[in-house]
């Protein structure tokens, strides 16, 4: 049972660094720094788009329009941080 925590504790943190990546491919987008043109880079952008929107779309439902700030990924880290703590926290120490 260990090991399935273990795991799942591996997963979040894996998508931790997507959400936290995705940001950042986006503030880089957004501002011009990346080539959008370029296949690489549009494959990258793709990958973190279809990685982290299914997890940010009801997020950003839920939330007012804040013009053009996007506190959605904060949310979700936050979200993320909450269920790892959880786990590690309650559900481990109840399972050894």
């Amino acid at each position: 049972m260990l090991a399935l925590i273990q795991t799942i504790i591996m997963a979040l943190d894996i998508y931790w660094w997507l959400i936290i990546g995705s940001a950042v491919f986006s503030w880089l987008y957004a501002f011009n720094v990346v080539n959008p043109r370029n296949p690489f880079v549009g494959s990258v952008g793709n990958f973190l788009f279809r990685v982290t929107e299914p997890a940010l779309r009801p997020i950003r439902r839920i939330l007012p329009d804040l013009g053009g700030i996007d506190i959605s990924p904060i949310i979700l880290l936050l979200i993320l941080f909450f269920v790892r703590q959880f786990i590690l926290t309650t559900v481990a120490p109840a399972l050894l």
